[in-house]
């Protein structure tokens, strides 16, 4: 599957505060955006086929109801003033992430994105920049729940000046770190490759 039209070069990057983001709940709305992505290289391309194939199955891939996976958005929260990015220590899953979580419906994954970033970090006036940093498609195994996949739709999100990190009950500890830091605390491959481009979509910014 392949997306319509030609492309005139990468999107320039858009910041955008939570009143610029449009909720909706149609999963064709998500296609579309997914259409229009511009992906960086062919890993990322048969990512981006691979989630348009799955919403083309799954009518419901926007909810936690669809036990085979669902569409989830998550957060690289940037300090720009020192290049460092907040990781947090998971409860359920025990290891360092970035923010993310559900839609729960919502099909505007940057929208998804700012939201679980500010519930997670506590921090407020987080500025989501679209187009997505990358993609992502991996299986999780939480406490209690069969095996599944997610989804993720992964953004930059800028934090203000002097912004101060105050975790809620997903995440047992908040860090600050450069993403050089990321393999010691034992980072997962897709978290230092999101790191990685957003910290170039970050540059053209």
């Amino acid at each position: 599957m392949t997306s319509p039209g030609a492309s005139s070069g990468p999107r320039r990057p858009q910041l955008l505060t939570a009143d610029r983001l449009a909720s909706s709940g149609e999963l064709s709305s998500l296609v579309a955006d997914l259409h229009r992505h511009e992906p960086a290289d062919a890993g990322q391309a048969r990512l981006r086929d691979q989630m348009l194939e799955f919403a083309s199955a799954n009518p419901d891939a926007l909810h936690r109801s669809c036990a085979a996976g669902h569409f989830t958005g998550s957060a690289l929260v940037l300090d720009p003033d020192s290049g460092r990015v907040l990781v947090l220590f998971h409860t359920k899953l025990r290891k360092w992430l970035q923010p993310g979580g559900h839609t729960d419906g919502e099909a505007n994954l940057a929208a998804t994105a700012l939201r679980e970033a500010t519930e997670e970090t506590g921090i407020d006036g987080l500025v989501v920049v679209a187009p997505p940093a990358d993609l992502d498609i991996h299986e999780v195994r939480p406490p209690k729940e069969a095996a599944h996949l997610h989804l993720d739709v992964r953004y930059l999100v800028l934090a203000p000046s002097g912004a101060r990190a105050v975790g809620n009950h997903e995440s047992e500890a908040l860090r600050w770190v450069a993403p050089v830091d990321l393999p010691a605390l034992g980072a997962d491959e897709g978290l230092i490759r999101l790191a990685e481009r957003a910290g170039a979509l970050a540059g053209r910014l």
